[in-house]
């Protein structure tokens, strides 16, 4: 498998900083951190853009990613995409944002190309930094918060203990969709994952 098409870019939402690790809005950093480790990538701070990017190829002579971590803070995410877009020559077909999403219940993974933002801010500034909203989303199912708990205050707050028995299973997986998306297309990934 070659990359006759060009890279990918692999964006990771969430914010930074060691108080926001586990937050369930990280769950993007979470994948690409998954991801840089699968291509044997490091992340460092790129020159031109305010985020941590890592480089590899998926297999020997496969898809080149970059994959993105972006330091703005969630609602200011656009900026250090479409700066890596235009350096790396990206489209928005070939970006891919892998996000929280209360809409999805826990433990499961949606994937579509365009649509709405569905409230989330990183979404959002992407949608506007990027001048489309067609781009790949990997949707990781956070559910909705329990009784009257605000949903910006939930999705700070970290994974319930219950919830992280699962997690290294659900961000493993979820890695393996975006590769999905990479290797075979959105809607073959669809097919394959959107059974449960």
């Amino acid at each position: 498998m070659t990359d006759e098409v060009g890279p990918w870019l692999v964006v990771g939402l969430g914010n930074p900083g060691r108080e926001y690790a586990g937050n369930r809005h990280n769950v993007g950093f979470m994948v690409a951190e998954l991801l840089a480790g699968r291509v044997g990538a490091k992340f460092s701070r790129h020159k031109r853009a305010v985020a941590e990017v890592a480089e590899g190829r998926l297999g020997f002579g496969g898809p080149k990613l970059v994959l993105v971590k972006p330091l703005t803070y969630m609602n200011l995410s656009g900026g250090p995409v479409v700066a890596l877009a235009q350096f790396h020559k990206i489209p928005p077909e070939r970006v891919i944002a892998v996000h929280d999403e209360l809409d999805i219940p826990y433990g499961q993974l949606r994937v579509k190309c365009g649509g709405g933002e569905g409230g989330h801010n990183g979404l959002r500034s992407m949608s506007k930094s990027l001048g489309t909203k067609d781009y790949v989303r990997v949707r990781f199912g956070i559910g909705r918060p329990p009784g009257r708990q605000d949903p910006a205050d939930y999705v700070l707050s970290d994974f319930s203990s219950v919830e992280r028995k699962e997690l290294e299973f659900l961000v493993d997986r979820a890695a393996d969709v975006v590769e999905s998306v990479v290797t075979r297309g959105v809607e073959p990934t669809q097919n394959l994952y959107h059974g449960g």
